[in-house]
């Protein structure tokens, strides 16, 4: 027993928790079960890693440009609220866990059930209908913690072999069915790309396929959109972003001010000039997107080739549930700018809201799901429903985002620590478990996994001959959808 859980400890530490190795050692898995030449593994393996790694550092640089403005609003209006954001909510819930005399490393165990979990309903795919493993070992780990401190406070009396076994099905259970609803949404826009989404939005993404088309027209896209004039120029990704971004970023700081931003921001030098520091800053975001969009080509493609093999021998029928992020390359470069900002109206409404209504607790807003969230949901958004519902949808999902993270910063008590996890699903969908569970206990943890194990067999039901093809053969999916509609392949509407 000591034995494999070393063998465990090593996994998490160095390749679990390293996404970029997990996502390697999949492809390096995936092409030696399809019977690849070794160089050409290795090379498989070499690119994915990388790729992730780039799209790491774009990532991270994207956090870490915004950082210095959401400190400088908390020293500048002496805010002391919650940050609703994944890490900012790891650490309240670690605190949180430790604060009422329990360890924090049974988050790891929590983890490798979960995971576990995950695997068996896809082994059991003719039962469960589940098609995606949810790989994104990061958000994993954030998701554990999390969840691991709302069972705690909702089953204080649990021993923790109890707790583990109890969360570790839940989770597992909410990876599998929230992963498995992005199967249709992520190949509307990618055209069969042959992966899933495993990130914090999966029901926030199923929910915006489904109505992103009532809101608005998928034809008045920003694809469509013919600027006029010298507005032609905000065509290029880089140019939108860069101007929308100057003037967003430019307007907070100069509200906070040059002195300010000198103690915040090392990268401020003291003979640099306030209105190129702003349009640096400013220009890094273009920066940053476009070496994102660089890690997303290069990881997601060797991911879907190699994953064929680990689907045919090890999981049959089953895809790969990867980053949010993995579908910008194949949206409108423009949507994820305009899901970001019209999210941060959204959320500056909100929190003007709670600081008028005198709420308990005021919310700070986090640059990953103010970001990562938004922009995604606008990428769905813009090809399903138009510029329309990219800019509507991003926008209530902002309201949603502070509203709901307000409400579980306090309701569950991380908001004592500073912080709540944040995204889209964390303010919406797991507050309401946990309250199912603070409420109704054991009773309620069993309600809710048949609840999330109903919802694939009810999607099943309304497509039994198209459900497992679409992630198996696109290619087929699109003929018999096509003779289904009675119109040609390159017209078929995918529901």
């Amino acid at each position: 027993m000591e034995f494999l859980l070393g063998i465990w400890e090593f996994f998490q530490n160095n390749i679990l928790t390293k996404p970029q190795f997990f996502i390697g050692f999949i492809v390096l898995i995936g092409y030696l079960m399809l019977g690849k030449p070794i160089h050409e593994c290795i090379a498989g393996f070499i690119k994915a890693t990388v790729g992730y790694m780039i799209l790491g550092v774009a990532s991270g640089g994207l956090v870490g440009n915004f950082r210095p403005v959401l400190v400088g609003l908390k020293d500048r209006f002496e805010l002391s609220a919650a940050v609703i954001d994944p890490y900012f909510g790891q650490a309240a819930a670690q605190m949180s866990v430790e604060n009422v005399g329990r360890s924090f490393s049974m988050m790891m165990l929590v983890l490798l059930l979960a995971f576990t979990m995950n695997i068996l309903l896809v082994l059991f795919r003719k039962y469960t209908k589940i098609r995606t493993l949810f790989i994104t070992g990061h958000v994993m780990v954030q998701q554990s913690s999390t969840a691991l401190w709302l069972v705690l406070f909702c089953f204080p009396e649990l021993q923790d072999p109890q707790v583990v076994i109890m969360l570790g099905i839940l989770l597992g259970t909410y990876w599998a069915v929230g992963s498995n609803l992005t199967v249709e949404p992520v190949a509307k826009i990618s055209e069969g790309g042959g992966f899933a989404t495993g990130h914090q939005q999966m029901f926030g993404i199923w929910v915006t396929s489904k109505i992103a088309g009532k809101i608005g027209d998928p034809k008045k896209s920003l694809e469509n959109l013919k600027l006029p004039g010298f507005l032609a120029m905000f065509n290029e990704n880089v140019v939108a972003t860069g101007c929308l971004m100057f003037f967003f970023f430019g307007a907070i700081i100069m509200v906070l001010g040059p002195d300010l931003m000198h103690q915040i921001d090392k990268g401020f030098g003291p003979n640099q000039n306030f209105g190129f520091y702003i349009l640096e800053k400013s220009l890094y975001f273009a920066v940053y997107l476009t070496i994102l969009q660089l890690g997303i080509r290069m990881f997601v493609s060797e991911l879907t080739n190699s994953f064929q093999g680990i689907s045919e021998k090890i999981l049959p029928g089953s895809m790969p549930a990867v980053d949010c992020a993995a579908v910008y390359g194949f949206g409108h470069p423009n949507a994820v700018t305009i899901g970001f900002l019209f999210g941060a109206f959204g959320q500056l409404l909100a929190i003007l809201g709670l600081i008028v209504f005198n709420s308990p607790i005021l919310i700070i807003s986090g640059f990953v799901p103010l970001f990562f969230d938004n922009a995604t949901f606008a990428v769905y958004a813009n090809k399903l429903g138009g510029i329309r519902a990219a800019t509507i949808i991003p926008f209530f999902s902002g309201i949603i985002q502070v509203l709901g993270g307000a409400f579980a910063a306090h309701y569950f008590l991380t908001g004592v620590y500073g912080g709540w996890h944040g995204s889209s699903d964390w303010d919406w969908v797991w507050p309401a478990i946990g309250v199912i569970m603070n409420n109704f206990h054991i009773v309620g943890v069993v309600v809710i996994v048949i609840f999330l194990l109903a919802i694939p067999q009810i999607i099943y039901r309304a497509n039994k001959d198209t459900y497992f093809l679409i992630a198996e053969d696109y290619d087929a999916y699109k003929e018999l959808m096509a003779k289904k509609q009675g119109v040609p392949v390159d017209e078929v509407v995918i529901t």
